[in-house]
């Protein structure tokens, strides 16, 4: 049932800064806004400094590709190394080789070796550590402050990053033009020790697991499985990738609008990109009203449709205030389209899956943006600037149409953990972590005219097993006992069998209840663990225990 929180304008205003009354919080995000600034300094930097090296649009537009594009090869393992690890000690791994890396570029520059490759590998580098440090901060919010200030926290984080982007390129224009862009790439480099300190000196209480933590392969493999059948992040997931493909000609083309288009200079790409950070701000100070007062798919049609009509503009705008005017709404639209897509992945994600499926959520969406960076590139080194911004507009727009067939969830509240530890399972074998596969089935005594309901809640629990760690999932329904059904799945192990159980959420043990409700006969006996059994896998021991099959009698699947 949707909850809503915030009903009027104040309480919601007030809302958005609550969370910066947390100590470690607000250490943390003020740091986080220094970093940021480092982080623009150093883009503005590496895209002069490569309009410097060579004329090649192409390669201009690549430096926006090599910033985003290790968010998508890496955020994935990202993911699953800060859901596994304590998330403080990996945000501050990333940290510092983001730090090591800028630190080697602005050697480099310094030393006057660096070359357009070279510069496009350092960026790759530093976005490597980024990228590291992403999920374990953005999965670690929910730790520093309370469940109903979550929605806030998270939109100060877009904000941290959108006030630092409405003045950062500026400065960094202004750092290039009087300095140099070696200059930029040292202050990158020293605004990333505030944040590293700040982690550091955080006293993260851990809760250990019960359970050893998950191989690296399984975790990627169990937060993208969690995301392809959970439908709200799912739907997120698709609308963010195509909406970073059409909106990547923005971040890649502006250097060359600011030069080709205006006849500027570093300054007058600095002021183009600050007005699109305060257009960003703006935005983000909205995110509340906009989430309390309108359907989430309609305000995303909305926010689609306004940047399309400010790409198209700034493709044809040939004087600088009505391309900062484009710029500002632009920047606004897109702030407030990707809050709405980050806000609803992580409150459509229980805990233990979170760092994931923000990791999923930045795959997406920084993939689109650094294949469209890459395409709009080539786009406008055949087709001209003004085209390729018009036909990245149109391509927006059409990206609205997807809300007819997939609109975007309502979702105001994460799913609760629950707040009792299942027991695990009696077993008479001598099972292992690693012992496996196990095949779960459990009975249902079904009503025949209750059939068509049962079927239809089944439906929700196969989404359910499947996001959870189960494989297989399947319904049979005894051909001689029409009221006896079985549902079916397994788990690559037993250590895995035990962590599926483990992230039961509050939703699933109520659909749990549901679908048991449908169950007319005795509640003992219905649920079957066994180990399967591959040909020839048995090795037998004189003091092997009996290896036959045991039907427990335990309810909890």
């Amino acid at each position: 049932m949707e909850k809503i929180i915030d009903v009027s304008p104040n309480s919601r205003r007030i809302a958005l800064i609550e969370p910066l009354r947390e100590r470690t919080y607000r250490t943390i995000w003020l740091a986080s806004l220094l970093s940021n600034f480092g982080q623009l300094i150093q883009g503005v930097g590496a895209a002069w400094e490569m309009t410097r090296l060579t004329s090649s649009a192409e390669m201009v537009a690549l430096v926006q590709t090599a910033i985003t594009l290790p968010m998508m090869l890496a955020a994935l393992p990202a993911g699953a190394i800060a859901d596994m690890f304590d998330r403080r000690k990996v945000a501050l791994i990333g940290l510092g080789f983001a730090c090591l890396s800028a630190t080697g570029l602005t050697v480099l520059s310094s030393t006057g070796l660096v070359s357009p490759w070279a510069l496009l590998a350092f960026c790759f580098l530093i976005g490597v550590g980024v990228t590291l440090y992403g999920p374990a901060w953005q999965a670690s919010i929910g730790e520093q402050v309370s469940a109903e200030h979550l929605p806030s926290a998270i939109a100060l984080g877009s904000i941290s990053y959108n006030v630092a982007r409405s003045f950062g390129p500026a400065i960094g224009g202004i750092i290039v033009a009087t300095a140099g862009a070696v200059a930029a790439f040292a202050a990158n480099a020293f605004f990333y020790i505030p944040l590293m300190l700040a982690f550091l000196f955080w006293r993260r209480p851990v809760k250990p697991s019960r359970l050893p933590p998950e191989r690296i392969d399984r975790a990627i493999i169990s937060g993208m499985r969690y995301a392809f059948h959970s439908p709200p992040i799912r739907t997120v997931l698709v609308r963010s990738a195509l909406s970073g493909l059409a909106a990547a000609s923005v971040s890649a083309l502006t250097p060359l609008v600011a030069r080709e288009l205006l006849h500027g200079t570093a300054d007058t790409y600095g002021l183009l990109l600050g007005v699109y950070g305060v257009g960003a701000v703006a935005g983000a100070f909205a995110i509340g009203r906009v989430r309390a007062s309108a359907n989430p798919e309609r305000a995303a049609r909305w926010l689609g449709l306004v940047n399309a009509v400010a790409m198209g503009v700034i493709g044809l705008s040939n004087h600088l205030l009505l391309t900062c005017t484009a710029m500002l709404a632009g920047g606004a639209a897109w702030m407030l389209l990707v809050a709405l897509l980050n806000v609803s992945v992580q409150l459509s994600a229980p805990r233990w899956v979170t760092a994931r499926a923000v990791s999923c959520y930045t795959c997406a969406l920084t993939g689109g943006i650094a294949f469209g960076a890459w395409g709009w590139g080539v786009a406008a080194s055949h087709l001209g600037i003004t085209l390729a911004l018009v036909l990245s507009g149109l391509a927006m727009a059409m990206t609205t149409l997807l809300g007819f067939v997939s609109p975007l969830p309502k979702v105001t509240q994460p799913e609760e953990e629950l707040t009792e530890t299942l027991a695990d399972p009696e077993v008479q074998l001598a099972l292992t972590p690693r012992s496996g596969p196990i095949v779960i089935e459990i009975d249902y005594r079904v009503d025949q005219a209750q059939a068509r309901n049962y079927y239809g809640i089944m439906q929700q629990i196969r989404s359910r097993r499947l996001r959870s760690g189960g494989f297989g999932w399947s319904l049979s329904r005894d051909v001689v006992d029409p009221e006896l059904w079985t549902e079916s799945y397994s788990c690559p192990t037993w250590g895995d069998y035990l962590r599926q159980r483990s992230r039961t959420t509050q939703d699933d043990r109520e659909l749990q209840v549901a679908a048991d409700a449908f169950h007319i006969g005795s509640p003992h006996g219905r649920v079957r663990r066994r180990l399967e059994r591959p040909f020839g896998s048995v090795r037998w021991r004189p003091d092997s225990p009996d290896l036959n099959d045991e039907t427990l009698v335990i309810i909890t699947p």
